[in-house]
């Protein structure tokens, strides 16, 4: 049985039309010193970061999942949960200087669609419940575009539209057969 060549799928790099070429997306667009920034960042977390990271890790907010030193565009975040498109900014004293470059960071993150929350590192320190409410508060706000995770039902994350809950839509579908 000879080996046949599928025509369905795009023909491998090097091979097939002139010019054409098939790559997958790129997972990181971040480069290299950059990850090993962040890496680095990781094991030198300040006492706030690490607080709220144990805090959050393995999805203690309503099954959202946070990742943390994430390196974003020309930024590397300090946590962000990419389901709800949410980041999370822990700022030391250093930020009261640099307002400005704190402000170009949030515009930038906000025109990617991400929503950015700022705590100083004596509220997640002296009052972490209360940073925690807010979070969870601002990730009810926000729809999730992340399937549930393996075994967990889904939520409803955000309200429905006016006209779309179950009920609403069943009364359409009579009054649209009855029409018919």
């Amino acid at each position: 049985m000879g080996s046949a060549v599928r025509r369905d799928l795009p023909p491998p790099c090097g091979e097939g039309g002139e010019g054409v070429s098939f790559q997958l997306p790129q997972r990181h667009s971040a480069s290299h010193r950059d990850i090993r920034r962040a890496r680095r960042l990781r094991t030198e977390m300040t006492d706030a970061e690490l607080r709220l990271w144990m805090r959050l890790r393995c999805q203690q907010i309503d099954g959202y999942r946070f990742r943390r030193q994430v390196p974003m565009g020309p930024y590397i975040v300090d946590l962000v949960c990419l389901g709800a498109r949410l980041v999370i900014e822990i700022d030391g004293g250093q930020h009261a200087q640099v307002v400005e470059r704190d402000n170009r960071r949030t515009a930038w993150l906000a025109s990617r669609g991400f929503k950015v929350l700022r705590f100083w590192n004596n509220d997640v320190l002296l009052q972490t419940d209360s940073v925690l409410e807010s979070i969870r508060a601002a990730l009810v706000e926000t729809p999730s575009l992340s399937l549930p995770a393996r075994g967990r039902e889904p939520k409803m994350l955000a309200r429905p539209v006016k006209g779309t809950e179950p009920e609403m839509l069943a009364g359409r579908a009579s009054r649209r057969e009855l029409k018919g």
